[in-house]
């Protein structure tokens, strides 16, 4: 143990030397690594932030409610062109509960360009989205809906929590050890060593497997493709009102020719729109008044096949 700690101070003492030379023989060189420094270790102390909140369901292995929190955080590396793949982080799934409803919570974590980018282009925020839908599926072994809809607050849960979850996954700790340990040698730092990231730790899903599932996600999930394999079934909306004419709820029946099974029903209700799918299915709908979802109910009429949905108004 004290070897290794007279060993470590040798190290320390070359390496502060090894700058001592640096400031007197190349000033300029010494201020740019300096500063370097210092924004990279801000950016590595920077927090994740909360973006957006989406809420969908997981179908396998257990059903359950899922909210998904987007968060940008600058610890994340921005993809090096419009055609590299997309880094990202997932946290840990947590399980939550209010009053008597149970349901999951995950964070995943870009880059602040890519979510401000995908901000006013809505087919970039549906491919991020699904991108990180289908890495969760990857990742954790599950099977979620399709369908998913951008909640009206930007975090589920406490940003206290979501700090931790994301900041908790770390490298191993022996490789950690093991990158500090490399020795920078007075002609890397001369020559402004530190643009080469893969000397610093990285809070990432392993490049190799970026590489190889970022761009293939981002292909299969287009948009475009998702609304030419889903058809858009008839439908009727209509606000009913009590007698004196003051609207009480919104009653949408869908016809759904071929399903005869409510539970191959997939739908999603907020208070200002509504998701349907099943199978060639797709309704999507932005509703006329602000319905009250904990109240909203649907049945399935299965010798008409047509579906109707109840939705209270606020």
């Amino acid at each position: 143990m004290e070897s290794s700690s007279k060993g470590l101070l040798t190290q320390v003492t070359q390496f502060w030397n090894l700058l001592d030379d640096l400031a007197e023989s190349n000033p300029e060189s010494y201020e740019k690594f300096i500063q370097q420094q210092l924004k990279e270790g801000k950016q590595l102390c920077a927090a994740p932030e909360p973006q957006l909140c989406l809420q969908t369901r997981i179908l396998k292995p257990k059903e359950k409610i899922l909210f998904i929190n987007l968060c940008q955080w600058k610890r994340i590396p921005a993809p090096q062109s419009a055609t590299h793949p997309v880094p990202l982080s997932v946290g840990r799934p947590e399980d939550m509960s209010e009053t008597s409803d149970v349901y999951t919570v995950i964070d995943v974590a870009y880059h602040p360009d890519v979510l401000q980018a995908a901000e006013k282009d809505q087919v970039k925020k549906d491919q991020l989205i699904r991108m990180a839908m289908k890495c969760i599926e990857e990742k954790l072994q599950f099977t979620l809906s399709n369908s998913y809809h951008v909640t009206k607050f930007r975090i589920k849960g406490s940003v206290h929590r979501m700090k931790q979850n994301l900041m908790g996954i770390q490298t191993d700790p022996t490789d950690l050890r093991e990158k500090m340990r490399k020795e920078l040698t007075l002609e890397q730092i001369r020559s402004s060593t530190v643009s080469n990231s893969d000397q610093f730790p990285q809070l990432l899903v392993p490049k190799d497997e970026v590489s190889s599932k970022t761009r293939c996600l981002i292909e299969e999930i287009s948009s475009t493709e998702i609304e030419v394999e889903m058809k858009r079934p008839a439908y009727e909306l209509k606000i009913v009102a009590d007698q004196n004419e003051k609207p009480l709820k919104i009653e949408l029946k869908v016809e759904l020719p071929g399903i005869n099974s409510v539970s191959l029903c997939d739908l999603s209700v907020s208070e200002d729109d509504l998701l349907i799918e099943v199978s060639e299915y797709r309704l999507h709908l932005n509703l006329p008044e602000s319905v009250d979802t904990e109240m909203t109910t649907a049945k399935f009429i299965k010798e008409k096949a047509t579906l109707i949905v109840t939705m209270p108004l606020v």
